[in-house]
């Protein structure tokens, strides 16, 4: 069993490395600043920035998620009982969760062109640092 929670440390790792990283990503690939650029250059940027957007959601950060999900749902099934800290942290991961979805809307509205998306970005990234320091207390901490 050590492999397995070896496996989900590191799913949760690259999950909340990249849900931290994929906000600023988003904000700096719908920023207006790249908009007046013409020719070879605007063709350039609006061909790179948001298939990398849609390609580290779906090829890093949707399966990272999936995989720490999935490995702590057999961890909790075959060690732990529910206690109140897991309760608690299940919310925290559900923040995540949530956080995750809101990233993903994101990159298609960065997809379709659409700016100012700034502001939804720095809200995400603190729900995500806030999320992921509460989880790291209750795991580390066991308060309840």
């Amino acid at each position: 069993m050590p492999w397995l929670k070896l496996v989900h440390i590191a799913a949760v790792i690259v999950w909340c490395g990249t849900l931290l990283y994929l906000p600023a990503l988003i904000a700096s690939a719908a920023d207006p600043k790249r908009a007046p650029l013409t020719g070879d250059a605007a063709a350039a940027s609006a061909a790179s920035a948001p298939p990398v957007l849609r390609l580290l959601f779906t090829l890093v950060v949707t399966p990272a998620a999936l995989v720490a999900i999935a490995s702590g749902t057999v961890i909790f099934v075959f060690l732990g009982p529910l206690t109140v800290w897991l309760v608690a942290k299940l919310v925290a991961v559900g923040l995540l969760v949530l956080a995750h979805a809101v990233c993903g809307l994101l990159v298609l509205k960065a997809e379709r062109g659409q700016t100012g998306l700034a502001a939804p970005c720095a809200a995400v990234a603190m729900v995500c640092v806030a999320a992921m320091l509460l989880v790291a207390w209750l795991v580390l901490g066991k308060p309840f």
